[in-house]
């Protein structure tokens, strides 16, 4: 019950949001960690493009902020798959501003958003 009113008290602000008019970025900026080494990467990609990270290919669909203000809160669509793995190991919404709310999953292997890329 409490973790259903932590995600309705996140996702309402951005429902609202998305009514007002949230921009599409041209890209996403996410870091990825790899958590033995503690080894970090930035990638910058396009909508439907594809990065290795390990044994990861991550592929962003989307990524939205709020009308007028790039700078703010992005929030991208990734689909995330492991070699071998038979389905996506992550395929949702992540949150730049709370990540931990949506987040991969994985022992090895740890990705988030940063922000928007506009033009």
């Amino acid at each position: 019950m409490k973790a259903r009113a932590l995600i309705l008290a996140v996702l309402i602000p951005f429902a609202a949001m998305a009514q007002e008019g949230a921009q599409t970025g041209t890209g996403a900026m996410l870091r990825a960690v790899e958590k033995i080494s503690g080894e970090a990467t930035d990638f910058t990609l396009t909508p439907g493009e594809q990065a290795r990270f390990g044994r990861l290919s991550i592929e962003m669909v989307e990524c939205r902020y709020p009308s007028g203000d790039p700078a703010a809160d992005a929030f991208a669509y990734l689909i995330m798959r492991e070699d071998g793995a038979d389905s996506a190991v992550f395929s949702g919404w992540m949150v730049a501003s709370s990540p931990a709310l949506n987040a991969l999953d994985h022992p090895r292997y740890d990705v988030w958003v940063l922000r928007c890329k506009t033009d």
